[in-house]
């Protein structure tokens, strides 16, 4: 876990937080998708949870505090993509669209959009922003966002946004972005297309990648 940025942390510092009690269960599954398997036992200890995920309110407040500029909106290295477009290269984020119709299920690209722009100010790229949505869940940040909002150094907190060692995805060798556990459904999520609701999902996530259906909380555990 890295660290946040300095004097980060201000609101997941002052965030309501819930009691989860530890204890032993079965994680992943034999029966759905192959990255759950094989389904074992593990013991976690006691710690605690946002009782909600971080808004964009509470997002807003953390960046006024600190000045902080999230994945999305940086340049980004062509370097680190090579055989990308040159369009695909400008600051932005993942976005959502919702298809006319039926369309092939076997490519994303049908309805994920990477969109130029779209940033956690604006879900849904240019033309989009919060208005009305102040107490939704922040989305389109990435894994060092969450961590830099957490801050472990301020106040012992960290973000919940994965559960295992970084990884990378063999079937792009070229781009070496690790990825982390993405744990938790969406809107997006249904039984006749993505299982990954239940609460043996697991599924990974470019830790540089926001996208509009993704948000955030922090946990806090106990100190040695």
């Amino acid at each position: 876990m890295t660290q946040g940025q300095p004097g980060a942390g201000t609101g997941a510092a002052q965030r309501a937080m819930r009691p989860v009690p530890g204890g032993g269960f079965l994680m992943g599954s034999d029966r759905h998708y192959p990255e759950e398997r094989p389904a074992h036992r593990m013991q976690v200890a006691a710690f605690s949870m946002d009782a909600t995920a971080v808004t964009n309110a509470a997002f807003a407040a953390f960046v006024a505090a600190t000045g902080y500029v999230t994945v999305a909106e940086r340049p980004i290295d062509p370097a680190q993509y090579p055989g990308v477009q040159p369009e695909l290269l400008a600051p932005g984020s993942l976005v959502f669209r919702k298809t006319d119709g039926p369309v092939d299920t076997s490519d994303v690209r049908n309805w994920w959009s990477w969109v130029p722009g779209a940033c956690w100010r604006f879900p849904e790229g240019p033309g989009s922003d919060l208005t009305g949505r102040s107490d939704h869940p922040v989305v389109q940040v990435a894994y060092e966002d969450a961590l830099a909002f957490a801050d472990p150094s301020c106040c012992g907190a960290e973000a919940v946004l994965a559960a295992r060692e970084a990884s990378m995805d063999p079937r792009q060798p070229a781009i070496r972005i690790p990825r982390k556990v993405v744990k938790g459904g969406s809107f997006l999520c249904a039984p006749s297309y993505c299982r990954r609701y239940r609460p043996a999902a697991r599924h990974a996530q470019m830790v540089d990648s926001g996208s509009s259906h993704i948000g955030f909380r922090c946990i806090r555990r106990a100190r040695p």
